[in-house]
């Protein structure tokens, strides 16, 4: 089974975007740079809010 990508809400300023669950590097808002999720090894300490979990069909 496919890692999925989560819908993401920045806590700060509101922005939305996609990112992957096991993202092996710091995820960042692209509007205002907070912290939306870092590495742990395996799957990625989520901090913003998830709206929506996408999986590959």
């Amino acid at each position: 089974m496919a890692s999925p990508f989560y819908k993401v809400k920045c806590k700060d300023c509101n922005n939305e975007q996609i990112i992957f669950s096991k993202a092996s590097m710091q995820v960042r808002c692209h509007i205002c740079g907070t912290l939306l999720a870092e590495p742990t090894g395996g799957k990625a300490k989520i901090k913003a809010e998830i709206l929506e979990e996408l999986r590959h069909a």
